[in-house]
């Protein structure tokens, strides 16, 4: 339930009560003023404008700057034309004038669609008409107008903070939706698929030879999809907090999530136990840069490698470190691949942290194994 259409349904109560005001006022005072019936032409528009906007602003669609800015125009205009319709020695005395609080209507509706600061600047415009009108900087006229202020930032901060809450809200109810669903599923594939893939690894292992390979990596798909089902999803980690920037974000994503999923048979993941959060894009480009350092240890490190992935969170900087107990890299190895044209590395590794504001490292020790180390540094990227 949106906080929004309730508070357009009490505005257009509040125009209808503050026009009816302003229509006894005038039916009092009417005798005075030089010029009655161009007062009444001005009442009867904005009696007409007011049916109108209580029939507009119940569609969202309607609400548009537009029309809100010609709200805006006829409450000043309403207001400068009392200088000119009423009589000159009623304004300097300070009377009211033809939309008396009326013309606070279109100060609230622009607080109510743009929050406080173009509540604070429809306040502005309207306050300055009326010091216009009345030719002068008054007590009365400077007291309406911090009055006129104050209502427009108070009640465009509450909105701003109630649209954040229901944003939180939203994303409270798609990850218990989620939640929900990954646990039916990992129900069904703990029931089928898990029993399946352990079924097969210990028997490949009984039967040795090429069933004993068919078993291993039953096993690695086994632990990999373990991990898969236990993650949250990482697309709704992030919630919108009130004064966090909300709805101007992108997306983050726990970056504990993406990395566990490399885990399984041969390859062990450490990271800690709360959540790393990164903006998604930049959460992607470090997994495709940890998963193209594991292709390359099983590319190159052999069939019986194992590799180990750490993800530590340091308060100035993110480092994930792939390690293998491979034969190492020889020495001058990378420099040819770069002089063939072979781009793994300096690609897909150190490209992507090189795009992202990070940097990473690789060290390699012949018969001692290859560790690569990606380090991104957290102002640059990082959203605590």
């Amino acid at each position: 339930m949106s906080i929004e259409q309730p508070l357009w349904r009490a505005l257009s109560v509040f125009r209808f009560l503050a026009l009816g005001y302003a229509f006894a006022q005038f039916i009092g005072v009417s005798g005075q003023y030089r010029y009655p019936l161009g007062g009444w032409a001005v009442l009867i528009v904005l009696l007409l404008w007011t049916a109108f906007t209580a029939y507009a602003f119940e569609k969202p669609e309607m609400r548009g700057w537009p029309i809100l800015g010609v709200d805006l125009a006829l409450a000043v205009g309403s207001v400068l034309a009392t200088r000119w319709l009423d009589d000159i020695a009623r304004v300097h005395e300070g009377a009211l004038t033809l939309p008396t609080v009326w013309s606070s209507a279109p100060v609230l509706a622009w607080a109510v669609k743009g929050g406080w600061p173009t509540g604070a600047i429809a306040a502005l415009a309207t306050g300055a008409a009326n010091i216009a009108e009345r030719g002068a900087i008054a007590q009365s006229n400077a007291h309406n107008i911090v009055l006129m202020m104050l209502a427009a930032t108070a009640i465009g901060y509450v909105v701003e903070l109630a649209r954040a809450s229901e944003r939180a809200l939203a994303r409270a109810l798609q990850l218990e939706a989620a939640t929900r669903e990954r646990e039916r599923l990992a129900r069904d594939i703990h029931d089928s698929v898990l029993q399946v893939l352990a079924l097969v690894q210990r028997r490949g292992a009984e039967i040795g030879g090429e069933a004993a390979e068919l078993g291993r990596l039953a096993g690695e798909q086994e632990v990999a999809l373990r991990q898969l089902i236990s993650d949250a999803p990482a697309e709704l980690e992030d919630v919108d907090l009130p004064g966090s920037g909300a709805g101007g974000e992108a997306a983050r994503a726990d970056l504990r999530t993406l990395i566990g999923r490399f885990a399984g048979a041969r390859v062990t993941v450490a990271s800690p136990g709360t959540p790393v959060l990164l903006p998604m894009p930049v959460a992607r480009e470090i997994a495709a840069a940890t998963s193209a350092a594991l292709d390359n240890v099983w590319r190159h490190a052999g069939d019986e490698a194992r590799a180990w992935i750490l993800l530590e969170d340091e308060p100035d900087e993110i480092i994930v470190s792939v390690r293998d107990d491979g034969p190492g890299i020889p020495a001058g190895r990378l420099e040819e691949a770069r002089t063939a044209g072979r781009l793994g590395v300096s690609q897909s590794i150190e490209g992507r942290l090189r795009d992202v504001g990070g940097t990473a490292f690789l060290t390699s020790v012949p018969g001692q194994g290859t560790e690569v180390e990606l380090r991104l540094p957290r102002p640059a990227a990082a959203v605590r």
